[in-house]
């Protein structure tokens, strides 16, 4: 069970990512974020949306905030990456409480809150949040559930997914100028056959990174997503080996528990 849930939560991760307008197919012509200033005025919403997904896929390291809507309430997510697929953060679900995230690139390391292993262990919920209380959960790369969630710290494939989940059928406009968090934006919206919006901000001095994803009109996948601390060296500090567990061993335990 908690294989499962933590693999959805890496899933809803990139839900509201694949509506975003930096989406589409393109290539890197290496030119990505030379201009220190957006040319809104004169630049079409296709070739905005073109130096949005170059910057993108440029970036060496990135962090991503903010809440997705998972149907049964709102998923908050606050994740540091690096193109080394190095990863730091935390993750929290509606009514299961949080779990924390840590990988150097190499090995990934999770470690639950209290009210998450009472949520997803089931009969022996309370007694695991007692036995694993602090400790990291190691070891699970190659277990084919819990293995995928190792690819929410990998930048690259995060960035990948972006650039190629969306519809070229989808309506792309030039919205207006804004601000996010202190960074001076222009928004781009992108309406797909359904009439779901999603509105991309996009840094305009400097390169011309996405700051911010917006999106609207889906049952599962509503949420707002802030984007920072872009190509800001990373440094992971990994688990002690006295406070963690392998997975294999977990489970073991957990049967017993």
């Amino acid at each position: 069970m908690l294989s499962k849930r933590l693999v959805s939560t890496a899933a809803i991760c990139l839900v509201l990512a694949a509506g975003t307008a930096a989406c589409g197919s393109a290539t890197s012509d290496g030119k990505a974020g030379s201009a220190q200033k957006l040319d809104t005025g004169k630049l079409s919403a296709q070739d905005i949306e073109k130096q949005a997904k170059e910057a993108l896929a440029s970036a060496t390291s990135l962090k991503m905030a903010g809440t997705v809507d998972t149907g049964d309430g709102a998923m908050e997510l606050n994740l540091t990456m690096d193109n080394k697929s190095q990863c730091t953060g935390t993750m929290a679900m509606p009514g299961m409480g949080k779990f924390e995230i840590i990988s150097d690139g190499k090995t990934s390391y999770v470690k639950p809150d209290t009210a998450f292993w009472t949520a997803v262990g089931g009969p022996n919920g309370a007694k695991a949040a007692e036995l694993f209380k602090g400790r990291y959960l190691t070891g699970f790369e190659s277990d084919p559930s819990m293995g995928s969630l190792t690819k929410v710290c990998n930048l690259a494939d995060f960035s990948k997914k972006i650039t190629d989940s969306r519809s070229s059928g989808d309506k792309v406009e030039k919205g207006s100028a804004g601000d996010v968090n202190g960074v001076k934006t222009f928004s781009l919206k992108s309406t797909d056959s359904k009439g779901e919006v999603t509105t991309l901000q996009i840094a305009t001095e400097g390169k011309p990174y996405p700051v911010r994803i917006e999106h609207a009109g889906a049952k599962d996948g509503n949420g707002k997503i802030d984007f920072s601390e872009f190509d800001k060296p990373l440094t992971v500090q990994v688990p002690s080996a006295d406070s963690t567990i392998d997975f294999t061993k977990f489970k073991d335990q957990l049967k017993t528990a």
